[in-house]
């Protein structure tokens, strides 16, 4: 705009230049966030994995992972009892026991879907985290919002002293870690509980599968699923049927979360011509 209001061509060639150059250091900006943002989403995700395997093969690394093994079953378990109250069922009480093993008591709902939901949950739940955190700033809503969902669990459910245990410490912890927590602690830690929470429910499917196939009256999600209905099928085909579900959820979440990552990388390219066409054009045709 020129004095007096009137538009000149040199105006217009200094506006667009302006345009043009701050349309590339957005465009610049963008490409280095998102780029390094998938870097340290991949890196976490391979350490986190490797960490996880690794501790299965060093001794006495059991003592490390106890806790988490704690945790895991306590996802488990609160997929037993959402899967009562969505089925307008009720949920007497969580119980854990310092083996790592867990039960939920319900009454009424849908007994097929109850039973069907504890391996599912955890493995749903790994999948959808990972999904999650491929932002990093996601990393702090799914802390909280895990924290928060134990300690309503506990508060409401909890039914002996290690469930009570388990639910105050990590839920507190989660909320701890999600509101004060540096971001790439926060999410390290969550990637680290995913990878867990995938590979320990395939470790538990696997001792499921074995117990269902040689001990059938071993008492199982498995089993109870048989009974729910009517013994149609035998407990070994419910394990098998889960555990290739959990492989399909899994596979394809990391599909999903591998070509996420690099479409995300090449975004910028195509983002930023875009961007300086469209100030190019504000500054062919400016308002007066």
């Amino acid at each position: 705009m020129g004095t007096g209001g009137v538009f000149t061509a040199g105006d217009s060639r200094q506006e667009f230049c302006a345009s043009a150059n701050q349309a590339c250091n957005n465009g610049v900006q963008l490409t280095m966030q998102s780029q390094s943002e998938v870097r340290d989403s991949f890196k976490l995700l391979v350490f986190a994995s490797l960490l996880t395997l690794s501790l299965w093969f060093i001794p006495f690394a059991g003592v490390i992972t106890y806790p988490i093994r704690l945790l895991v079953t306590f996802i488990h378990e609160t997929g037993h009892a959402l899967a009562a109250l969505a089925t307008l069922g009720g949920v007497n009480r969580v119980a854990l026991d310092w083996g790592g093993s867990g039960v939920t008591f319900t009454k009424g709902g849908l007994g097929f879907l109850i039973s069907s939901a504890g391996y599912l949950t955890t493995t749903l739940y790994g999948a959808g985290l990972l999904l999650l955190l491929r932002r990093q700033r996601n990393a702090r809503v799914a802390a909280i919002g895990t924290g928060a969902l134990l300690l309503l669990i506990t508060a409401l459910f909890g039914g002996n002293i290690v469930a009570w245990l388990a639910g105050l410490v990590f839920g507190a912890g989660c909320l701890l870690l999600g509101l004060k927590g540096q971001p790439k602690l926060v999410h390290f830690c969550m990637s680290f509980l995913a990878v867990q929470c995938l590979l320990n429910a395939f470790y538990d499917l696997r001792t499921l599968l074995y117990l269902s196939a040689f001990d059938p009256a071993f008492p199982t999600d498995a089993r109870n699923m048989s009974e729910a209905t009517g013994g149609f099928l035998p407990p070994v085909v419910w394990a098998a049927g889960w555990a290739l579900l959990s492989t399909v959820v899994v596979v394809g979440t990391l599909v999903v979360y591998y070509r996420s990552l690099r479409e995300r990388a090449s975004m910028p390219e195509t983002v930023l011509p875009t961007l300086i066409a469209g100030h190019s054009a504000n500054a062919a045709h400016p308002h007066i």
